[in-house]
């Protein structure tokens, strides 16, 4: 087993409420500087900057995961990671159909933009992509696991967008074997309140929109493949560790 440093929450310049500097070659130099070992990139409702992200992560020997921060109808926000770059591509385009297509307006929530694989910007997002989109959490969940990947209850313990906040309680169904919060202090009273999460896998991460968020120096996470295999081994170890619960329990 290794112990793998890691930030698998953060926004790039595309998502309007993150910074017009966090590209995906900042993002990715960031964290190699902060020690991290594995990145996920997860623009809101969208995976439209994690090709140039590959890229840069490839650039600086940082393992990369591609994901999305969805937008479930009920406003809940999940965290969806994939073992490929095709399946997260797959998986955008299928969401981009459920997405209610209003016009961003950049002087109030921020510019869209997208990076090519130089670093540049290469156009903008002309449709907002905070708003909920159409699929429930139930749908949002089964997709992302139709597409080899796991879906995540983001920032639990937080007010704006996050499940307890929002439904006002853990449901047992869709099942959900990893949580995340953004201060691991909060857990030990969450579950308390929510015993349910105490099966739960619980993981850290900065949700970053500027740089100085990016996490330093990570959330470690035990995987069963040595520092420098292959990105491919490691984003499928990584999987499989987000998709059982704690203790090992599929």
């Amino acid at each position: 087993m290794s112990a793998y440093r890691c930030d698998l929450h953060m926004h790039s310049c595309l998502s309007p409420c993150a910074d017009e500097d966090m590209t995906p070659g900042v993002i990715a130099g960031v964290g190699k500087l902060n020690g991290l070992n594995i990145l996920a990139l997860t623009d809101h409702n969208t995976c439209g900057n994690c090709k140039s992200f590959f890229a840069a992560c490839e650039n600086y020997g940082v393992v990369p995961v591609a994901g999305m921060e969805l937008t479930t109808s009920e406003d809940v926000h999940l965290v969806c990671l994939f073992k490929t770059l095709s399946d997260a591509l797959d998986f955008s385009a299928l969401v981009d159909a459920r997405r209610i297509k209003i016009k961003n307006k950049p002087e109030i929530f921020g510019i869209q933009r997208l990076i090519d694989l130089e670093d540049e910007p290469c156009g903008e997002e002309e449709s907002l992509l905070i708003n909920a989109t159409t699929l429930s959490l139930e749908e949002a969940t089964q997709l992302c696991k139709s597409h080899g990947g796991v879906a995540i209850p983001a920032h639990i313990d937080r007010e704006a967008n996050g499940l307890l906040s929002t439904l006002g309680d853990f449901p047992e169904e869709p099942d959900f074997p990893t949580i995340e919060v953004r201060d691991a202090e909060s857990l030990p009273s969450l579950e308390r309140t929510y015993p349910i999460l105490s099966r739960k896998r619980a993981i850290v991460s900065s949700d970053a929109h500027r740089i100085g968020e990016i996490a330093e120096p990570g959330f470690p996470i035990n995987l069963p493949c040595e520092i420098g295999a292959s990105d491919q081994t490691v984003r499928d170890a990584l999987i499989a560790y987000l998709s059982g619960r704690r203790g090992g329990d599929r």
